[in-house]
C-alpha cells in the first residue's frame, strides 16, 4: 500500500508538471497562430489511451479516424489532445518544427504561414521558452499558496539546547555528540535542518561549534562531502534529545515489563544516560539479552525494570516526537505577504538546485554515481498522502524540470533556444539537415542518460 501511494503521488505530480510545461508551449504557439498538431500527456508510441480533437473551438470525440469536415477547416484550428501510455513526460507537436517526432516528410514540403519555421525568430523563442517559464511560475504559485495556507514552521538552530547527535560520517568529520553548531563557513544558519544542505551545497571548509563551553572551528576533511552524497546521508547530524516513552507497539516487551508513557529512560544496567543517542549505542550491543532499564517516573520515582532486548536491538518503545522537546518558530502569511515570500522561496530553490547540478561535475563528489531515475524520484514522496509534502515536492520538481529543460542540449527546449540565439545573432538559420542530426544526437544522449539513471536505481535495489 505504501508503494502504491508513492506511485500515485508521482504520477499525479508528473501529470501536473507535464501539462503546465506543455501549456507553456501551446498557449504562445496558438497566440502567434502556429498550428499545434498534438498535445499529449505521456508518450503515445504506437497507440494512445485517449485522444480527441478540438476543431474551431468545438470539442468532439476523435477516435481513430479523421473527420472529413475537419479537413476543410484552417490548419491552425486542428489540435489532437490525448493521453499516452508511456509515462516518461509529454509533448506538443508543433507544425514545421524538427522535434522528437522527427517528421521529416513535413519538412520537405514548402513552408506554410501557420508553421513554426515561418514565424519570426522572436516568436519562436517565446514559444520555446514558454515551457520552462511556466514551470518556474508554477513553483512560485505553489510556494505562495503553501505559505498562505500553512505558513512556515522550522526549528531555530539556537533552540537546539542539547546539541547534536552524530552518525559515523559526522564523527569522521570531527564533530562530537553534544556539539552545538554556531555557523558554517562563518555563516549562521537559522533553520537547524538546513545545516546539512549548507555544508554540502556551499562546499563548506569548516564548521564552528560550541564544545565544552568553548568555541572551535572543525575543518571538514577532504572527500567527506562526496561520502555524504554517495551514501545519501543528508541527516548525518540530528538534534540530541532525552528518551521519553511516547507509546508502545503491539506486544511490547517494555510495556509488559511495566514501563509507562512519559517515563524517561535514564540508564541501562550500570550505565547512566541522558539522551536517546546514548541509549541506541548501548542497546545495539545487547541484542537477545535481558537488561535492567532505569526509569524516572513523574520526575520523582526511579524504577528498575528488567526488559528483554529483541534480536533487532529493540525493547518495544516509541519515543516521543523529537520536536516536542524544542520551541519551533512559526511564520504565518496573508496573501500579500505570501507573494514576495513565495517568490523568494522559489528563487532560493532554483539556486540550490543549480548548486546540486554543479556537484555532478565534481571529481571529488562523483554525484553522477548517485544519479537516479523514476524509482529515486518516487521514493522521495511520503508513504502516507500528505498534501503539504506533495505540493512542496511538486514545486521543487517543477524547478528541476525547468532547469533540466533549459540546458543547451539538442532535443531539449534549451537546445532549440541555443540555435535560435545563434540565428538572431548571425541572422542566419542553421540548416534543416544540421537540426535533424542535432536532434538525433540529443535524443541519443537523453536516452543514454535515462537508461543510466534508471539502471542506477535497479542496481541499488539488489545491493
Amino acid at each position: 500500500m505504501d508503494i502504491l501511494i508513492k506511485i500515485l503521488q508521482l504520477i499525479l505530480s508528473l501529470s501536473i508538471l507535464v501539462i503546465i510545461h506543455e501549456c507553456g508551449h501551446f498557449i504562445p504557439a496558438r497566440l502567434f497562430k502556429t498550428r499545434v498538431e498534438k498535445f499529449y500527456l505521456f508518450f503515445d508510441a504506437w497507440f494512445s489511451i485517449i485522444k480527441f480533437r478540438n476543431v474551431d473551438g468545438n470539442w468532439k470525440s476523435w477516435l481513430f479516424k479523421s473527420n472529413k469536415k475537419e479537413e476543410t477547416l484552417p490548419e491552425t484550428n486542428k489540435t489532437e489532445f490525448g493521453i499516452g501510455w508511456l509515462p516518461l513526460g509529454g509533448y506538443v507537436k508543433i507544425a514545421g518544427m524538427i522535434d522528437e517526432s522527427m517528421d521529416k516528410e513535413q519538412m520537405k514540403k514548402p513552408p506554410q504561414p501557420w508553421e513554426f519555421r515561418s514565424k519570426p525568430a522572436w516568436q519562436r523563442l517565446i514559444i520555446m521558452l514558454g515551457g520552462v517559464t511556466m514551470n518556474v511560475v508554477l513553483a512560485i504559485v505553489i510556494y505562495i499558496a503553501m505559505l498562505a495556507v500553512w505558513g512556515e514552521e522550522y526549528l531555530p538552530n539556537k533552540n537546539v539546547t542539547y546539541g547534536i547527535s552524530c552518525d559515523s560520517l559526522a564523527l569522521e568529520m570531527g564533530l562530537k555528540n553534544g556539539d552545538k553548531i554556531i555557523s558554517v563557513n562563518g555563516n549562521q544558519v537559522e533553520d537547524f535542518y538546513k545545516i546539512p544542505a549548507e555544508i554540502i551545497l556551499e562546499d563548506a571548509k569548516y564548521v564552528e561549534v560550541l564544545r565544552d563551553g568553548k568555541t572551535q572551528n572543525i575543518p571538514i576533511p577532504e572527500g567527506i562531502i562526496g561520502k555524504m552524497i554517495k551514501q545519501k546521508k543528508p541527516d548525518f547530524i540530528n538534534v540530541r534529545f532525552p528518551f521519553e516513552v511516547g507509546g508502545f507497539p503491539k506486544n511490547s516487551a517494555s510495556e509488559q515489563a511495566g514501563l509507562m508513557i512519559n517515563d524517561r529512560i535514564i540508564g541501562l544496567d550500570s550505565t547512566w544516560i541522558s539522551y536517546y543517542d546514548e541509549f541506541r549505542s548501548l542497546i545495539l550491543n545487547r541484542k537477545n539479552e535481558t537488561i535492567m532499564v532505569h526509569v524516572l517516573r513523574n520526575n520523582s520515582d526511579t524504577l528498575h525494570l528488567p526488559v528483554k532486548v529483541s534480536e533487532e536491538g529493540m525493547i518495544g518503545i516509541q519515543a516521543k516526537s523529537v520536536l516536542s522537546y524544542f520551541e519551533l518558530n512559526k511564520r504565518d502569511y496573508n496573501m500579500l505577504q505570501a507573494i514576495p515570500a513565495g517568490t523568494v522561496k522559489a528563487y532560493n530553490a532554483l539556486g540550490n538546485y543549480l548548486k546540486q547540478l554543479k556537484l555532478l561535475f565534481s571529481p571529488e563528489v562523483k554525484a553522477y554515481e548517485s544519479l537516479g531515475g523514476f524509482i529515486s524520484i518516487g521514493s522521495i514522496f511520503p508513504s502516507e498522502w500528505d498534501w503539504a509534502s506533495f505540493w512542496s515536492l511538486t514545486a521543487f520538481l517543477s524547478i528541476i524540470l525547468a532547469i533540466m529543460n533549459v540546458l543547451p542540449i539538442p532535443a531539449l527546449d534549451g537546445g532549440h533556444v541555443l540555435f535560435l540565439f545563434y540565428e538572431i545573432i548571425t541572422r542566419r538559420k542553421p540548416s534543416e539537415k544540421f537540426m535533424e542530426y542535432a536532434q538525433y544526437a540529443g535524443m541519443i544522449f537523453l536516452m543514454t542518460l535515462l537508461v543510466f539513471a534508471n539502471g542506477n536505481d535497479i542496481v541499488k535495489l539488489f545491493r
